[in-house]
């Protein structure tokens, strides 16, 4: 079975995203999208609309930015994250997000072809919280490699 690499990653914004303080972030949101659409390794990605205010809206709070994606390999994910214009807008992520000194993001293995939902994304951070780095829910410095993460449906709807 063919692997893709899902990720979430969540944000405590430092001020509402129509701010002033947030308006050089949200003015970069749609062209990092489309950079992130456009790469080879770039399977899928949770959208809020079109266009360049393309926000996710969710129950968890209201300064509370998502990031949740679907990748063909880590070496993919990699590569945008830290070789990519992306990387110039994390250098810069304390002028818009607040520190946080809990796990914000977290990685796991779904089957191609598998859409993650959000509660799933959440829950995997939330064990990665709990638990600490394991193959369901990991890190890139703590990173399991697919073959190491067994996946099954009735495991992920059970939460584990």
């Amino acid at each position: 079975m063919s692997m893709h690499l899902a990720q979430l990653n969540i944000a405590h914004m430092r001020a509402p995203k129509d701010s002033p303080e947030l308006a050089s972030f949200m003015a970069g949101l749609d062209p990092l999208n489309r950079l992130a659409e456009a790469d080879p390794g770039f399977v899928w990605r949770l959208k809020g609309g079109d266009g360049p205010d393309d926000t996710v809206e969710h129950e968890y709070g209201d300064h509370l930015l998502i990031n949740f994606s679907v990748w063909r390999s880590r070496d993919a994910l990699w590569d945008y994250v830290y070789r990519s214009g992306h990387l110039a807008f994390l250098q810069r992520r304390r002028e818009w997000f607040l520190r946080v000194a809990e796990p914000y993001s977290v990685m796991w293995w779904i089957p191609e072809g598998h859409e993650p939902t959000l509660a799933e994304g959440m829950e995997r951070l939330e064990r990665l919280k709990a638990e600490g780095p394991t193959p369901g829910a990991f890190t890139f410095k703590n990173f399991y490699d697919s073959g190491e993460a067994a996946w099954s449906p009735a495991a992920a709807e059970a939460g584990k």
